[in-house]
């Protein structure tokens, strides 16, 4: 029998289509994959489920949730299940992240009100619980989507500076923002 985590990495979350050319293509060569002209035409990622993970790491650590718009014509997936994200590595010096699924999964178990006590039971199946966590990941997902949509409407060219993506997430934490702390702009290019 699989587990929860297996049941959950054979998924592959779905993402609204307005995002593709708005964010994801900015970023990543999606559908091409991991080349060695990926860096020279200024993608910072090779695979569109990279800017995916980002985009859920921003509506995770924000805490903010933006549900999936009800018209299917208007939605896709990776058709790439999530056991496989982050497995290729390359003499381009891309190294597998197996790690951050599990920290994914962990994260959504922990936000997600699941009732593991009710699936140990055996009153509740386990596909629900997983189409519970697919739910709330796509939500934090398409919440970070908007979030780097709007910054990028802003400013064309906000997240292509060294510690831009830094600056976002470091936003996310209290008190320890770069203008809250009185970190110095220079202290943060270092990093």
């Amino acid at each position: 029998m699989d587990s929860l985590y297996d049941l959950w990495a054979k998924r592959s979350p779905k993402w609204e289509t307005r995002y593709q050319d708005s964010v994801i293509s900015v970023f990543a060569d999606y559908g091409k994959g991991t080349n060695s002209i990926t860096e020279i035409k200024g993608k910072t990622f090779g695979a569109g489920y990279e800017v995916y993970i980002l985009a859920f790491f921003i509506g995770l650590y924000s805490d903010q949730c933006k549900p999936l718009v009800d018209d299917a014509s208007k939605i896709k997936d990776f058709g790439w299940a999530i056991s496989n994200w982050g497995t290729q590595e390359s003499r381009l010096g891309r190294f597998s992240y197996p790690l951050l699924r599990e920290y994914m999964f962990a994260a959504l178990i922990a936000r997600t009100d699941v009732d593991l006590i009710a699936l140990d039971k055996g009153e509740i199946k386990p596909a629900r619980i997983v189409d519970q966590l697919i739910d709330k990941m796509e939500q934090y997902a398409n919440f970070g989507f908007d979030f780097i949509k709007e910054k990028l409407e802003d400013d064309p060219n906000y997240f292509f500076k060294d510690t831009a993506f830094l600056r976002v997430f470091l936003s996310f934490l209290p008190d320890n923002s770069p203008n809250s702390s009185g970190e110095d702009e220079d202290e943060l290019e270092e990093l």
